[in-house]
């Protein structure tokens, strides 16, 4: 008697049971961007830069322009589709698009689990909504 088929079914019930969270994952990864319900915002059609790339490194584009605003004096940003921005993320993003950081910045940041930069150290809830009003 072969042993044979046992091998094989051992080792199908093994690789099966070790790559269940992968498979669970990508499976649930559609239904779990669903739940999250980003209300995206109503004047703007278009990022300054593509929704790929502000989802993953959206941080890093704050971070360079903070770097180039204040260190450098580069106060203007050419988006890739040509339009130009100030790189002051409260005039720009936060008034002009993302107008509610509970419903966007906080929700996607508690969602994806990580925690609010510490960027509202310095730039606050009554400036934007100053900025907004005006």
């Amino acid at each position: 008697m072969s042993d044979r088929p046992l091998i094989v079914a051992g080792l199908t019930l093994f690789v099966g049971l070790v790559s269940t969270p992968i498979w669970h994952g990508a499976l649930n990864r559609e239904a779990a961007m669903a739940a999250l319900h980003i209300k995206l915002p109503a004047r703007e059609k278009q990022c300054v830069a593509p929704a790929s790339y502000m989802r993953t490194s959206h941080m890093q584009l704050l971070e360079h322009w903070r770097n180039e605003a204040v260190r450098d004096g580069q106060r203007q940003f050419v988006a890739f589709n040509g339009k130009t921005y100030d790189k002051d993320p409260t005039r720009t993003c936060l008034t002009e698009c993302h107008t509610d950081r509970k419903e966007f910045c906080e929700r996607c940041h508690n969602y994806a689990g990580v925690s609010d930069p510490n960027c509202w150290n310095c730039h606050n809830d009554s400036h934007v909504a100053s900025e907004g009003n005006s």
